[in-house]
């Protein structure tokens, strides 16, 4: 069991710092709220500053979100969100102290599940094993997001020429990691898995 937490404690943490460190290029690039900071100024000003998404201007008329970024045009852009709700910008309208309760309640919850599945793997398991600790590192993100500011940094937009219909929800790499994850325990629940041996009791001739 120890190795296999080890296990579910290195992904879980490299998606957490690959989350993270994501997501403060995303404030750091595509948005100005880091400007005129240096060094150690920088990272704390990833944690302090708020709400820098559709946010009236401050009094000297800059705009904090101010340089989205395309990678591939018409495909994929750079482009920072906030997103206080779930995927597709789920339960966003409910009151603030309400919907950081509810969020932060589900969050302990899912995490206390997956811990508690992942346990019961056996050795053999090892892509559900890894599909568990890609969720849980994926959870820690978003969850850090909603202590520290109550909404998740979105910053990867998908979409097809802006066509109407087709553009994906804005995500970050804790949403991939807990796509794959998921992906991945689909696959293994598609695996053949050998039966298991026939009883003795059943290949023995039965008495004349």
């Amino acid at each position: 069991m120890k190795t296999s937490l080890r296990l579910l404690i290195l992904v879980a943490l490299t998606v957490l710092a690959a989350d993270q460190v994501t997501k403060y290029l995303a404030v750091s690039r595509l948005t100005n709220a880091l400007d005129g900071r240096e060094g150690l100024s920088r990272v704390t000003g990833y944690f302090t500053e708020q709400n820098l998404d559709n946010n009236p201007p401050p009094e000297d008329g800059k705009y904090w979100v101010s340089r989205p970024y395309r990678l591939i045009e018409d495909y994929w852009h750079f482009r920072y969100v906030e997103n206080p709700g779930a995927a597709w910008g789920m339960f966003a309208s409910l009151p603030e102290v309400a919907r950081r309760t509810f969020f932060h309640v589900v969050s302990v919850v899912a995490l206390g599940f997956i811990f508690m599945m992942y346990r019961r793997t056996e050795p053999d398991q090892q892509l559900v094993r890894l599909a568990l600790a890609l969720i849980t590192g994926g959870a820690l993100g978003n969850f850090m997001d909603r202590l520290v500011r109550g909404y998740v940094i979105d910053f990867i937009d998908w979409h097809w020429r802006n066509q109407p219909g087709m553009r994906w929800p804005t995500f970050n790499v804790a949403d991939a990691a807990i796509v794959v994850g998921v992906a991945f325990m689909l696959l293994d629940s598609l695996k053949v898995r050998r039966p298991g041996s026939v009883p003795a009791s059943l290949t023995e001739s039965p008495n004349p």
